[in-house]
């Protein structure tokens, strides 16, 4: 039935896919979402693809570190909600697929049926510390390797993307993460994620020797990579930039700021200039449709409740 209000973000079908926006020469940049407003204002400004940062969902979701404490589970109805949301691909972070082979397999599946375009697994030890901190430790290859492979197996359509990340360059070396990413791309990987490359040399590197696949660059403020413009990044052989921090690094100095306001002064007056306008945000997070669909059956009610009396009066 037609109807004012329905759900605005197309069936996965419908959606463009992940694979199709990678072209070789071109970078495509994803920004990091942790909640239905970052998700809707994301879509608002245009982007082309979504990337669910583990340090903003798990932070915003359940207010602890991204280390390991979140749960299969937590994370799987994050993907349901975003994907359901979203009207392009949602890339999507699954830690180290939340145990052994047979729970990787369990994750992609699951998070494939979510909605996910792609799943980030990664090579770390449990309980895993987020990229771009200190005591990241990796699982042996062998082990990391045979996790990607079971990845692959277990999904349903090769449109569903497995996005395989080593940490290795931090607890071992350039070598040894380029030698992981070459066996996950011979175990199926479709996108390679070098976690924490500390120059442009070891990114021209990386783009030598493993660009014959996607490549995905973290680029985190603060972190340790060099953060360059997307034309840079896509000299250098990436495909994709996601940028997980930089939305929840701007909220939570804007949080800052105002609740620091609000406490100073008591009331709203000294920060109402650093503020979304309340009607145009409501129509960001989807209330347009809400009032349409209102508009459209005003009057329904009234109209069932006289043909239920007319019926009444002939029978």
């Amino acid at each position: 039935a037609d109807s004012a209000y329905a759900e605005t973000s197309p069936p996965p079908a419908a959606r463009p896919s992940l694979r199709r926006l990678l072209r070789r020469g071109e970078c495509l940049v994803a920004p990091g979402i942790f909640d239905g407003i970052s998700l809707k204002v994301a879509e608002k400004v245009g982007f082309q693809a979504l990337y669910m940062t583990g340090f903003g969902t798990v932070g915003s979701h359940l207010g602890v570190p991204d280390a390991g404490i979140a749960s299969y589970r937590d994370m799987v109805e994050r993907v349901r909600t975003f994907a359901a949301l979203a009207s392009v691909p949602v890339i999507c972070d699954a830690d180290t697929g939340f145990g052994g082979l047979l729970n990787v397999a369990h994750t992609v599946r699951g998070y494939e049926a979510a909605g996910a375009a792609a799943i980030q697994l990664e090579d770390q030890e449990f309980p895993k510390q987020c990229g771009h901190t200190p005591g990241r430790k990796v699982i042996p290859i062998e082990q990391a390797v045979a996790k990607i492979k079971v990845a692959v197996e277990a999904r349903a359509s090769n449109d569903f993307l497995i996005i395989a990340r080593t940490d290795a360059r931090g607890q071992h070396s350039l070598d040894e993460a380029i030698r992981r990413g070459r066996a996950f791309a011979e175990a199926g990987a479709d996108i390679l994620f070098i976690e924490s490359p500390e120059s442009e040399e070891e990114m021209k590197r990386i783009g030598v020797e493993l660009g014959d696949l996607p490549l995905l660059v973290n680029a985190v403020e603060g972190g340790k990579t060099p953060l360059l413009s997307k034309k840079r990044y896509a000299e250098l052989g990436y495909q994709i930039a996601i940028y997980p921090a930089t939305a929840f690094l701007a909220m939570g100095k804007a949080l800052e700021s105002v609740y620091s306001s609000l406490k100073a002064v008591g009331d709203s007056s000294s920060c109402r200039s650093e503020l979304a306008d309340f009607k145009g945000f409501c129509v960001t997070m989807g209330f347009q449709e809400v009032w349409d669909f209102d508009h459209a059956h005003a009057d329904l009610e009234s109209e069932m409740k006289e043909q239920f009396a007319k019926r009444q009066r002939t029978a």
